[in-house]
């Protein structure tokens, strides 16, 4: 605990003395999340009270320094300060400990302080260095290395998988490790990562090549990623004015005895169109070889564990999304997933008003509906409401 601590206060402690120069650059946000869940089953958090909803309130600011030493050399920090309270808190003790996990090879969060029904969380989750001279481009540290095509589903992003339902998480999570990019051309690179991990099953090496051919970006990719080696590859362009993205990835065992482990292709294919009246339209599906074609269940609302391997538990996924702006300021969309096999689905309306440049308000509902033991019928309902003012 005084390790990490120490560890955090030190790049912050530089980060502040660095703001004093000219070419530092500082920005962020602040914003408050309360959620509403009500879960499909009374959860027991004793052996005589259950609980019929659970209640979150998060306090959440973000802080961003850029600090161009020189025009070569760049160092970054950003950090998520967090204060989790409420009911769930309270009821959940073990929340903290959920939240207190970095999964990256250096620990750089922390609880800072902790409470009955509330705790403050700090952590690092970027801090590199860059270097770019002429055609070549390096940066070691903890960064998000996005080698995704499409909106929802990243069968390529092999480094940072997310999900879809952690809207909340604008940035996405982050590497630690280091990455060398070649630019070959205007519209072409070449580039190597390399992730730190504690053995090989939790290190990565791959290479990507990114090319431009009949206004298509295309993409190949190979290496190995922990368990697997990975071989894949991605495009990005329209038709007629239509978005058209897709994205596949095969995973094969570095291990053949390794019966914990299996080999899957995973595809995505999206599409997506704004009309000149800025009603936007979304559709996309996933493929995963090894998700079955059964009932699909097995995850937890608050910790969906997934990889890029694992983006779905179901074999077929499809996704619709329509947007539209009834005013300058006032965006409705709605969103929705289903998964055929099992008829298990999910429904995410969202409504956001811009109240000034800086100032945002949010509704946020994501609801899921099934049957017991599939994709989605397990995870009950949540409600959102936050306020954001960027800085």
């Amino acid at each position: 605990m005084a390790k990490k601590l120490s560890l955090i206060l030190t790049f912050f402690v530089s980060s502040l003395l660095l703001s004093a120069q000219s070419d530092v650059s500082f920005y962020g946000y602040l914003k408050n999340l309360g959620m509403y869940y009500k879960p499909v089953e009374p959860v027991a958090v004793s052996e005589t009270k259950t609980l019929d909803y659970l209640m979150l309130n998060q306090l959440h600011n973000r802080l961003n320094f850029r600090y161009f030493a020189t025009e070569k050399l760049t160092f970054a920090l950003e950090a998520r300060n967090r204060i989790y309270m409420g009911q769930m808190i309270r009821e959940f003790p073990d929340y903290e400990e959920m939240i207190d996990n970095d999964n990256g090879f250096l620990d750089l969060g922390t609880v800072l302080i902790s409470a009955d029904s509330w705790f403050f969380h700090t952590m690092l989750d970027r801090a590199w260095l860059d270097y770019t001279s002429g055609k070549w481009q390096v940066r070691l540290g903890r960064q998000r290395i996005n080698w995704g095509t499409n909106l929802v589903w990243n069968p390529n992003d092999v480094f940072n998988t997310f999900s879809y339902f952690d809207f909340d998480y604008e940035e996405r999570p982050g590497t630690d490790g280091i990455r060398v990019q070649y630019y070959t051309s205007v519209t072409s690179s070449a580039e190597l990562v390399y992730k730190i991990g504690r053995n090989s099953n939790e290190s990565a090496i791959a290479g990507m090549y990114r090319f431009s051919k009949f206004n298509y970006d295309v993409q190949f990719l190979s290496g190995w990623v922990g368990k697997d080696y990975v071989l894949g590859g991605g495009w990005a362009g329209n038709i007629k004015g239509a978005g058209f993205r897709g994205e596949a990835t095969w995973f094969k065992p570095r291990d053949k005895d390794d019966e914990t482990n299996f080999e899957t292709f995973v595809a995505s294919v999206s599409g997506d169109y704004t009309f000149a009246n800025s009603l936007y339209l979304h559709l996309g599906t996933l493929f995963n070889s090894y998700g079955t074609t059964g009932d699909a269940g097995g995850r937890s609302f608050f910790t969906p564990n997934i990889s890029a391997k694992m983006l779905s538990m179901g074999r077929y996924q499809l996704f619709s999304q329509v947007s539209y702006p009834l005013t300058p300021l006032f965006f409705v969309n709605l969103s929705a997933m289903l998964n055929p096999c099992d008829g298990s689905s999910f429904i995410g309306p969202d409504f956001s008003y811009s109240l000034a440049d800086n100032w945002e308000i949010m509704l946020n509902g994501q609801f899921f509906f099934g049957r017991s033991g599939t994709e989605y019928g397990e995870y009950g309902q949540a409600i959102y409401a936050r306020v954001k003012w960027a800085f």
